[in-house]
């Protein structure tokens, strides 16, 4: 992609996503994420309805007034966003491919983080690691990730979530709100998820199209499998063949909800004709409940 034609796409995103991350995700994103504790921040002088045991006892005693200490949340978290990039993201049939929608949803979420002074870095994968960008602060960060997402060339063509995780595991040690973004195409990632879902808290984010849950009725179709370029014609009038392509999907979907309600981590689905906005303030919503 030309620089200049990057440039723009990359300030276009910028505008949409930050935009969106101060107005609708900042206060929800705070809200869904808790940071590691409490922390001590000063200490004033007792007001009437103050818990007796925040009063500190020694800078009453010296001053003779009653003085309590006062805590704040320790924020600051280190944000990690697992991105799939292979190639079954560079499909759709409404107003976006999922790469481009996987794009914006990380570009949102890296914008709530360091709105929240929190640190991000991105993991790429597809059937290998294909790129990490150590976890930082700062605008020129989150611009870097998003030039990356958009000019990024993958060299593995199949989808590998379970060593995406285990490499997650073996590289970021402390605990991490981590963001795996994907279609979730493929099974045996159980363990590793399980695994990781200790350590961290992880939430996977599953983008699909509706043509990838059901085939249309539209006759004799060459079809070809984006990750191994096997090529096929598919007659969809038979109902035996759309019944097949359906129930792919499906055990798909319910190995991938599945596995995350047994690690113990959040999930949320979203379709590519429908708004990834409302959907991620819905999760946010219900997780901080």
């Amino acid at each position: 992609m030309e620089s200049s034609e990057l440039l723009k796409k990359v300030r276009k995103i910028e505008i949409k996503t930050r935009g969106l991350s101060k107005q609708l995700f900042s206060g929800e994103y705070h809200s869904a994420f808790k940071g590691r504790g409490m922390s001590f921040s000063e200490v004033r002088d007792y007001q009437y309805g103050d818990d007796i045991r925040n009063i500190d006892w020694n800078v009453t005693a010296r001053t003779g007034d009653p003085h309590v200490k006062i805590f704040e949340e320790e924020r600051e978290l280190t944000v990690m966003i697992v991105v799939d990039v292979s190639q079954s993201s560079f499909f759709g049939t409404v107003n976006q491919m999922k790469d481009a929608i996987l794009t914006e949803i990380c570009a949102v979420l890296a914008f709530s983080a360091i709105n929240n002074n929190d640190k991000v870095g991105v993991l790429f994968f597809t059937d290998k690691i294909e790129k990490f960008i150590p976890p930082k602060k700062g605008k020129q960060h989150i611009l870097r990730i998003i030039r990356e997402l958009l000019n990024f060339e993958p060299e593995g063509q199949g989808t590998d979530i379970g060593k995406a995780l285990e490499y997650l595991n073996n590289l970021i040690k402390k605990r991490s709100i981590t963001f795996v973004l994907s279609d979730f195409m493929a099974q045996g990632y159980e363990t590793p998820l399980r695994i990781a879902a200790r350590r961290h808290d992880i939430i996977g984010v599953h983008l699909y199209d509706p043509r990838e849950e059901s085939l249309p009725n539209v006759g004799l179709i060459r079809a070809v499998d984006a990750e191994t370029g096997a090529e096929k014609w598919i007659d969809t009038a038979l109902a035996s063949v759309r019944n097949q392509y359906a129930d792919f999907f499906k055990k798909n979907v319910e190995y991938f909800r599945g596995s995350f309600i047994k690690s113990g981590a959040d999930s949320v689905s979203i379709r590519t004709d429908e708004s990834y906005v409302n959907a991620l303030l819905k999760f946010f919503k219900k997780r901080s409940k």
